[in-house]
This record gives C-alpha cells, sequence and structure tokens, in this order.
C-alpha cells in the first residue's frame, strides 16, 4: 500500500466494509484453550520515556514532530498471531470473518461516493484483497497495479478458493479486520496495543534507531526481516529466504524479545488515524490512546485505523514500511493478503 490509495482500493474496502451477516457471539476467557497462549507466550514491555515518532529526514510529514511519550509496563506477544492460533478462536467460537461474509447492496451503495452505479451481483460475493506481482515496471502510484479482489479469499484461502493454509500454521493469520482482530483479542483476555506502545516495543530500548534491530539497514548484511528484495511489484529476489509470508519467529528478536515488528505483515493497532495527530500532541503525553476522531486529508469519507511495521511487500523502492516511525492507515474493514496483528495486554 501506498499513502494515496486509488479510488478503486478504497471502492473494495468500501465493499468490505458493507458485509452484514452476524457473527459468532465469543465466550469469556475462560473458553481459550491454554495451548493456545503457549503458542504465543506475552512479553513484559518495562514502562518508560520515548521519544515517538521520526527525528531525522527519513519519515513521512504524518511522522513529525517527534514528542515525549511515557508508558505505563504492558504486555505484548511475542510474535504476529498465526493462523493456528487464530484457528483456535474460530473452532471454540465459530466466528466468521468479514472476508467471509456476503456484502450488502445496501450497506455497499451507502459506502460509495455520491452517483456511483449500481453494482452487480458479483460485486457482493465475500472476498478480500490478494496481492498479484506485475510482470514488469509499473507506476508505483497505483496500487490496483498489484491488489486485486478476489472472491473467497480469507484468512484459510490467503490466494483465493484454490489455496489453504496446510503448512502455514505458524504463519501469521492475514486478511483480518480490525474487527476480527478486536473479537480475537476480546476471546484472549486481551486487546491492540495503542499505536504508542507498538512503537516503543518496536524500538526495543534502542533510542533513535531507525530499525528494531538497530541502524543498519535491512538490506545490508545478513537478512533482519522479512521485506521485499529487488524491484517492486514484479521481481523478488528472496535475499531473506520468502516470496510471501514467514513462519513467525524466523529472524532475530529485537531488545524486548519481540518478533516481526519488522516486516512480514503489517499489524492492526487500536487508534484512529489522524494526519494531524502528532502536531496536537502535548509535548509530554503519559499512556497516550490516540487521535479522538479520524482523519485522512486523502480519503476524508473513509475512517481509517494505524497500522504499524511494514509487510513482505516493503522495500527501498516502495513503502519503506518496516522503520519504527513509519505509520500506515487502512480502513477497519480492509482485508490484506500482507495484513495481520498480535495482541498486548494492561497490567492490572
Amino acid at each position: 500500500m501506498i499513502r494515496n490509495q486509488s479510488s478503486t482500493i478504497i471502492v473494495l474496502c468500501a465493499m468490505l466494509a458493507a458485509c452484514q451477516q452476524p457473527v459468532a457471539k465469543q465466550p469469556g476467557r475462560a473458553a481459550v484453550p491454554p495451548a493456545v497462549d503457549k503458542l504465543n507466550p506475552m512479553v513484559l514491555i518495562p514502562g518508560g520515556t520515548f521519544r515517538m515518532g521520526a527525528d531525522d529526514d527519513s519519515g513521512m510529514p504524518d511522522e513529525y514532530p517527534a514528542h515525549t511519550v511515557t508508558l505505563d509496563s504492558f504486555y505484548l506477544d511475542a510474535h504476529e498471531v498465526t493462523n493456528a492460533e487464530f484457528a483456535a478462536f474460530v473452532a471454540a467460537t465459530g466466528y466468521v470473518t468479514v472476508a467471509e461474509r456476503p456484502i450488502s447492496k445496501e450497506e455497499l451503495m451507502a459506502s460509495l461516493p455520491p452517483g456511483a452505479e449500481e453494482p452487480d451481483s458479483t460485486m457482493l460475493l465475500p472476498g478480500s484483497l490478494v496481492f498479484v506481482p506485475t510482470k514488469g515496471p509499473v507506476d508505483l502510484r497505483d496500487v490496483t497495479q498489484w491488489w486485486s479482489f478476489e472472491h473467497y479469499a480469507d484468512w484459510k484461502h490467503p490466494k483465493g478458493p484454490g489455496s489453504d493454509i496446510k503448512g502455514l500454521e505458524n504463519h501469521p493469520v492475514v486478511h483480518v479486520s480490525w474487527d476480527d482482530a478486536q473479537a480475537y483479542a476480546k476471546w484472549a483476555g486481551k486487546r491492540l496495543p495503542t499505536e504508542a506502545e507498538w512503537e516503543y516495543a518496536a524500538r526495543g530500548g534502542k533510542s533513535g534507531a531507525p530499525y528494531p534491530w538497530g541502524t543498519e539497514a535491512p538490506q545490508t548484511g545478513k537478512p533482519k526481516a522479512n521485506i521485499w528484495n529487488g524491484h517492486f511489484p514484479y521481481e523478488n529476489t528472496e535475499t531473506d529466504g520468502f516470496y510471501g509470508t514467514s513462519p513467525v519467529k524466523s529472524f532475530q528478536a529485537n531488545g524486548y524479545q519481540l518478533f516481526d515488528m519488522s516486516g512480514n505483515v503489517w499489524e492492526w493497532t487500536a487508534d484512529w488515524y489522524d494526519a494531524r495527530h502528532y502536531a496536537s500532541e502535548p509535548a509530554e503525553t503519559h499512556n497516550p490512546m490516540g487521535a479522538n476522531a479520524p482523519h485522512d486529508p486523502d480519503d476524508p469519507a473513509n475512517p481509517k485505523r494505524v497500522i504499524r511495521g511494514g509487510s513482505f511487500m516493503c522495500s527501498d523502492e516502495y513503502c519503506r514500511g518496516y522503520r519504527v516511525t513509519a505509520r500506515m492507515k487502512t480502513t477497519p474493514s480492509s482485508g490484506l493478503e500482507n495484513l495481520g496483528f498480535r495482541c498486548a495486554r494492561s497490567i492490572r
């Protein structure tokens, strides 16, 4: 994804937002199998003070100004929620993700720009956005060149109906919306991390370093994260050993013993996205909860949540979301082949 999302992708995300099938009622924490916690042990992140945002010239406008944030200690999943963990949640609850639900024509029309044509029946089928590499160089400002809305693509079928997750049990779950991630977190007795918590944890105790591992560029030396190597979106040299998602814990953990805080898949946070938020923050804050309301000047009609960390699609040529200060935005209903999540828990 890039910051100026095309209208076509916005329409596709609006289609996801229009899903109306009710989801299963979620049980309480007592229903969580003990094995789930063993699959992804939480790490204690010690409270402290840090400078949130970009302090150099590598950031995007919404990463400035850097400001002082103090956080209380909290717990964070050691790695992104995997297919195995999400499967246990679905088995216990019968939950149906947004990407698996049929789309309501009335809700879809309400989500589209005024004057939009009425959708045909095929546009109301369930589905999600799948990455399709191009045959050669394309305009990187046009995300429709490599994103395709595939009917019946979902967390169990990441590439569409002909695919499955056999052998991918230890890969991060994808095609999950913000609501899906929230439902899982509630079931597990957890929550989504705030954007401040996420960045603080990603830094791993390293002050001022642009990456979770320090200052060395990800393309230099030993592979440090699952990102795009080569020319995006048509040539991936797989220098890091992977084309798409990788098993969690495939790369060295950061200073807090957290894995994949850079690359692999983007991760949902709890916060609304507001491009002006850093500029409106006090010089010093304690446990900030993010913007009170969403604001995206590129697409003000569609509220968005913050996602963090970059993905296997990030490269020097495109996105560079693997920096610890990099912010991205997407609609809460979005389902993407490179978007997952991890959970946090407060210390009471």
